[in-house]
């Protein structure tokens, strides 16, 4: 018999339904496997007693006649740097060690009012600073594949649980990657929606945005449930004004066309370039038709890097210099690197940003979407220095972020929703992601697509 906590969230929901499965039994399923895998140290807090206070409150309803919302009684985590009402939000980082939220951000509202039930909040490097789920504040987290190597970050905590059962949904965050990255290195579905889909209020600069809350679960079918209780306008978000038109959806006898995106400026492992070309032939024996196209989104570093340094110096730059023994090292100099930027740095990096808007819209204008893999190599060796340079099939490839996930964050900075699914093993067992990028709005066509690469053995991972 199936267990409970290895239930997929759209089995789960239609057997809290049924009756079959009792919201308490869910959620004592997911603490268990929390408790049998905390080897993993996937979370930072979890908050026992609530859950299951929660989970007695739903079958009472249930019981009570009431019907089941469309997530009721499901346990669900949420990232360390999402904002939960009552239950720590540390940032990752010693510095704000014991804060305790006033409200729930967003997603997490929207999801609980959905009927889910947090059940604990997942690791990340402090402030999601770097790939790597690790930190002197929780330690590191341990890809369940391979302790040997990294389970990626920065919501590597969220890919760890969801792949081994610690609760079948997750809300991770992606300011450069960080959702998708982590779901390529465990073998998980990984969405960052488009920009304003979900609302994320606590970017600093709404108007500036590159940071996203979006679902990390192990089928797409799990993502799109997430998806569809979370997603919808706030106006006080600037890009959530107004619903969007739904966007097209994939029907019967349609043909997409895929921009396949197979190098972007940067080394490429071959045996992921072997794993995403088969992922393109199962594509074209389901009707899809596949173009190879030449992009160099590895160009776009140095802007992201003015971001993202620029930023954390803004947000912390007066911690580091009060109370540096509290930060990441490796924080701390990203800190330091960002006030080598001027404000023509800033300007010029948003001219960069713009023009490489502008390149997508005109790719997606001719394509229905972009294919690509979601980073160049599987998982790395764990114990690599997040700002150093890495080596890919054996050659110096450059700095991490231009060399290792060139893929992932120039789509965080122009916008489109972006997903990345499970697509096949290395040699050495690890997993491996194909990364797929539609149209602003275009997000349930996006899961369309890639529900059917799924269904043809790209995708669905059973718990580890």
């Amino acid at each position: 018999m199936t267990d409970i906590a290895d239930l997929t969230a759209v089995a789960l929901a239609e057997a809290i339904r049924t009756r079959a499965v009792s919201p308490v039994e869910a959620v004592e399923a997911a603490l268990a496997r929390i408790e049998a895998r905390a080897d993993l140290n996937a979370f930072m807090a979890v908050p026992a007693a609530r859950a299951r206070a929660e989970a007695e409150a739903a079958e009472a309803r249930l019981k009570a006649g009431e019907p089941a919302r469309p997530l009721e009684g499901i346990p669900f985590s949420v990232k360390d740097l999402t904002l939960t009402e009552g239950v720590e939000t540390s940032q990752g980082s010693a510095l704000f060690a014991g804060t305790i939220p006033r409200a729930d951000a967003v997603a997490v509202a929207r999801a609980r009012a959905a009927g889910a039930i947090l059940i604990g909040k997942t690791t990340t490097p402090e402030f999601g600073h770097k790939p790597f789920t690790e930190g002197p504040h929780f330690g590191r987290t341990l890809n369940p594949w391979s302790r040997a190597h990294t389970c990626g970050g920065s919501s590597g905590g969220a890919a760890v649980a969801v792949a081994t059962g610690m609760g079948p949904l997750a809300l991770g965050s992606d300011g450069g990657g960080s959702i998708r990255i982590p779901a390529s290195c465990c073998g998980v579905v990984g969405l960052k929606a488009t920009l304003g889909a979900i609302p994320n209020l606590q970017a600093p600069d709404l108007f500036g945005a590159n940071s996203y809350v979006g679902p990390m679960t192990r089928t797409v079918a799990d993502t799109r449930l997430l998806f569809e209780a979370i997603a919808g306008p706030d106006r006080r978000d600037p890009y959530g004004q107004s619903p969007p038109a739904h966007g097209p959806r994939l029907a019967a006898g349609d043909r997409p066309r895929l921009a396949l995106l197979m190098r972007c400026g940067t080394i490429l492992d071959p045996e992921v370039e072997t794993a995403v070309a088969a992922a393109m032939v199962r594509a074209e024996a389901l009707g899809f038709a596949v173009e190879p196209i030449e992009l160099d989104l590895a160009a776009l570093e140095p802007a992201f890097l003015v971001f993202l340094r620029s930023l954390l110096l803004a947000r912390l730059g007066r911690a580091a210099a009060a109370t540096p023994e509290k930060l990441d090292p490796t924080l701390l100099a990203t800190i330091e690197a960002g006030r080598a930027y001027s404000a023509a740095d800033l300007a010029e990096a948003q001219f960069a940003r713009t023009a490489m808007f502008d390149t997508v819209q005109s790719i997606l204008g001719r394509f229905d979407a972009i294919a690509s893999p979601t980073l160049t190599a599987p998982a790395l060796p764990v114990g690599l220095d997040p700002l150093g340079r890495i080596a890919i099939d054996g050659r110096d490839a450059g700095t991490i972020r231009g060399a290792w996930y060139p893929y992932t964050y120039p789509f965080n900075l122009t916008g489109p929703p972006a997903i990345s699914i499970p697509c096949g093993r290395s040699k050495d067992g690890l997993p491996i992601g194909l990364q797929l990028v539609a149209a602003w709005h275009h997000d349930r066509y996006l899961l369309d697509l890639a529900a059917a690469l799924e269904e043809d053995g790209a995708g669905a991972c059973a718990p580890v």
